[in-house]
């Protein structure tokens, strides 16, 4: 999740309905890695919707979907292949 997708969770009526100051706290003080969560989001929507890697980088950057920013979401599309190639490594791994 992004820190503008958690704050708007932390806020919202049908959320957390914590008040902007103490969103803004957590946000300040919580302990993530943004460009993992990114990169996590970006597989996520290349299995289970087989996005094109531009449709995906719109996606974590729009309003109405992730809302990651422009540096979480350009980290997450260009290390998506090292993800990959990560879990074909690991898959044959496992298969020994």
């Amino acid at each position: 999740m992004s820190k503008q997708g958690l704050y708007d969770q932390l806020v919202s009526q049908s959320g957390g309905q914590f008040s902007a100051a103490a969103a803004q706290y957590a946000i300040y003080n919580v302990k993530v890695d943004l460009n993992a969560n990114a990169l996590a989001k970006t597989k996520e929507h290349q299995s289970e919707q087989h996005l094109s890697p531009a449709a995906i980088h719109d996606q974590l950057t729009s309003d109405a979907g992730e809302k990651f920013i422009q540096a979480e979401a350009d980290y997450a599309i260009q290390h998506l292949n090292d993800q990959r190639l990560k879990e074909t490594l690991q898959s044959i791994t496992l298969a020994k």
